[in-house]
């Protein structure tokens, strides 16, 4: 049951359960002021120093750049534009380790500053609590600031959420609880002043009733700070100023979490999965607020921050205002590190930061303190021995979570249980592993779990996103196939009754007599039309026919053909049993192939006949070849169908190969010529025969 507390303030004060007391170790980096750094021979920025989105590169190796001029900008909404921290040339733009638990590259931009230091110009606004909120929104997005005290989201997103209007309260969180870490501490000291005036930037964008910033009691130097300012402000108020309430909490690890200091001032919880703004809080940094202020006053770009250099190896352990970019190791060298064996570097506190893999990885927006400890200091982790479920990581959770079962099932990767007994609320604090009697190093359990989840939900979305393009993909295939069967159905519909309709009246033309004025008209048209098909084709034809051959050159062709045909249908055959796509490509060149030997077969047997004819006897005039053979006139018309309908059949297809604008349109367009010469041929054929057998007709 958590209950309130009374201090020394006016406001009632809450005490969450768990926390403990480790060693500060603050003494060390506040024995001087904040000290200024010089230019570094190189700078490495990497394009992801916040949550989000990484930035996008606007630079090209070998451009010179000023101090403050964008490098890379945001890459959408959650995500921090990157600045140059000094004039310079560009030299690189590729991989480099960066500050990460993972060790892991990631794409940097390189600038070698040409020691001038010069700067872009700079907008500033003397009258800055008269700017519109949309407006100070944008210059503090243009400025690449993050938040100083966590992850490094962007300030300027959480200035602006999606409820504004139900937000009440502002925090601004001054209580840096982590061992050894000073650098709030010492802006609280030396800065006080602009820490106000970036609290009242914010809290006019949030439109806040109350404005807390909250400072732990081992901290009087920043707390008298403080005070001055706000009585220097109050002397100096006019009735646009908010009012800010200075909260001195007890001291406590981790009261500088965001959700338990929440707690600790207002007595509300944020839920589980939830944020601040879910209950109207806002907290920020009061790093974050200098930021602020300088970015809207005087228009900086954020391109350095305060940073703490302590530990028994560093010879002057200190706060430094370092530029972002800047080698951890040149800049430790400057202030008289001398390593140990073994020698380990930290960024960040003992109780949250991760070791520094290599030495050569910059500084960055989030980056608050570099711990370089002695083994005597901070010894190394003792080898893990078996939990004993003494339940004092239970009791030491800040979170009220159970961290035993969070570690059972991390270990054992049953990633649904740990999700369920609430794993995402851990805020990752130590606290658990600082009480464990067995050295279990508990945090870095949960935080591969929670890394293992998040891939996971990754994986899912980009499943399900693949997934609906599928659907998508296959509803727009069937709807094009329905469309295109509804068209081929009309097509055919259309050239049924037009069959029906151009049949109608060959019998009716054949029930009649037909003068020789019409059956000359006939013939001519039948002739145009093949003439016009040949003119496309540009084929030039001549009086001597393939039926004038001799009978073995004949043959010879049909063998030729013949075997090109059986060709094409052991290829099909083939074609079929692979189940290939060429299937009806090879169906298309047997049908072409079969009507070639028919034609070197029919014109094989006419010669023959021919040569047997005119060696036994003279032609026979045209009245013995009339009695002797015949002409069946409803074979001709069922040639004639024949050939209309395979017409029909490829004009269609070339139809079809237009709409879709396929590569076959060229050789369906062949084909539909082809055809037309058939038809034509047929017709005229058809015509004589039925002028022969009329002129018979006694």
């Amino acid at each position: 049951m958590k209950t309130p507390v009374e201090h020394s303030n006016k406001r009632k004060l809450f005490e969450f359960n768990g926390g403990i007391h480790p060693e500060e170790n603050k003494w060390q980096s506040t024995q001087e002021g904040i000290q200024q750094t010089s230019l570094p021979p190189k700078f490495v920025l990497p394009l992801q120093q916040h949550v989000g989105a990484p930035a996008k590169a606007l630079v090209s190796v070998g451009e010179h750049v000023l101090r403050g001029q964008l490098l890379a900008e945001a890459d959408g909404v959650v995500s921090v534009n990157i600045h140059a921290p000094s004039s310079g040339t560009i030299t690189d733009i590729s991989d480099h380790p960066v500050a990460h638990p993972s060790g892991l590259s990631s794409m940097c931009i390189v600038l070698c500053p040409d020691g001038k230091d010069e700067s872009v110009e700079r907008v500033s606004h003397e009258d800055y609590l008269n700017l519109s909120a949309d407006q100070t929104r944008q210059i503090i997005r243009a400025a690449g600031i993050a938040g100083l005290g966590g992850a490094g989201f962007p300030t300027d997103i959480k200035l602006h959420p999606a409820n504004v209007k139900n937000i009440s309260t502002l925090v601004i969180n001054g209580i840096e609880c982590e061992p050894y870490i000073t650098a709030d501490d010492m802006l609280m000291r030396e800065h006080a002043d602009e820490i106000l005036r970036g609290v009242e930037i914010m809290a006019r964008l949030l439109e806040s009733e109350h404005c807390i910033l909250a400072i732990e009691d081992n901290k009087p130097e920043a707390c008298a700070a403080l005070n001055v300012a706000l009585t220097e402000r109050q002397q100096a108020k006019s009735a646009q100023l908010h009012e800010i309430e200075l909260a001195v909490i007890p001291t406590k690890y981790p009261s500088g979490g965001e959700k338990q200091l929440i707690y600790v001032l207002t007595g509300q919880e944020v839920p589980s999965g939830g944020i601040p703004a879910d209950i109207g809080v806002v907290c920020q940094n009061v790093g974050t607020a200098r930021a602020v202020y300088r970015a809207v006053r005087y228009g900086e770009s954020f391109t350095s921050r305060i940073t703490t250099l302590t530990g028994e190896q560093m010879q002057q352990p200190c706060n430094v205002e370092v530029r972002i970019g800047t080698p951890i190791n040149w800049l430790i060298e400057q202030y008289g590190y001398s390593p140990s064996q073994p020698e380990r570097l930290i960024m960040g506190g003992p109780m949250m930061g991760f070791s520094i893999t290599d030495s050569s990885m910059p500084v960055v927006k989030t980056t608050n303190c570099i711990l370089a400890p002695a083994l005597n200091e901070l010894p190394l982790n003792e080898q893990a021995q078996a939990c004993i479920r003494c339940g004092l990581c239970t009791e030491a959770c800040p979170a009220d979570l159970l961290p035993q079962q969070l570690y059972w099932f991390s270990r054992s990767n049953e990633l649904d249980k740990a999700e369920q007994h609430n794993l995402f609320d851990c805020i990752e604090c130590g606290a658990c592993a600082y009480v464990c009697p067995s050295s279990i190093p508990l945090v870095q359990y949960y935080r591969h779990t929670k890394g293992e989840i998040k891939q996971q939900r990754l994986d899912l979305e980009k499943s399900d996103r693949a997934r609906i393009r599928f659907e998508a993909r296959q509803e727009r295939l069937e709807r094009e196939t329905a469309e295109k069967e509804a068209k081929r159905k009309a097509r055919a519909e259309a050239a049924a009754k037009l069959q029906a309709e151009k049949k109608a009246q060959a019998e009716s033309a054949s029930n009649n007599t037909n003068s020789p004025a019409q059956t000359n008209d006939s013939k001519t048209a039948a002739k145009s039309a093949v003439e016009a098909a040949l003119a496309r084709k540009n084929v030039q034809t001549t009086d001597s026919a393939p039926a004038e051959l001799s009978a073995e050159a004949l043959k010879s062709q049909l063998e030729k053909t013949q075997a090109k045909l059986d060709k094409m249908l052991d290829a099909l055959e083939e074609a079929k049993q692979n189940n290939l796509d060429q299937v009806a490509k090879l169906q298309r060149a047997v049908e072409k192939n079969q009507l070639r030997v028919n034609q070197a077969k029919q014109s094989h047997e006419q010669a023959i006949k021919r040569e047997q004819a005119s060696a036994s006897q003279p032609a026979p005039s045209a009245a013995e070849n009339s009695q002797q053979a015949p002409v069946d006139i409803d074979q001709l018309e069922r040639s004639l169908e024949k050939a209309k309908s395979k017409l029909e059949t490829m004009r269609s297809a070339f139809e079809d190969a237009e709409q879709d604008n396929t590569d076959q349109k060229e050789k369906l367009a062949r084909a539909v010529d082809k055809n037309v010469i058939r038809v034509a041929a047929a017709q005229n054929a058809l015509d004589e025969a039925m002028q022969n057998t009329q002129s018979e007709t006694p």
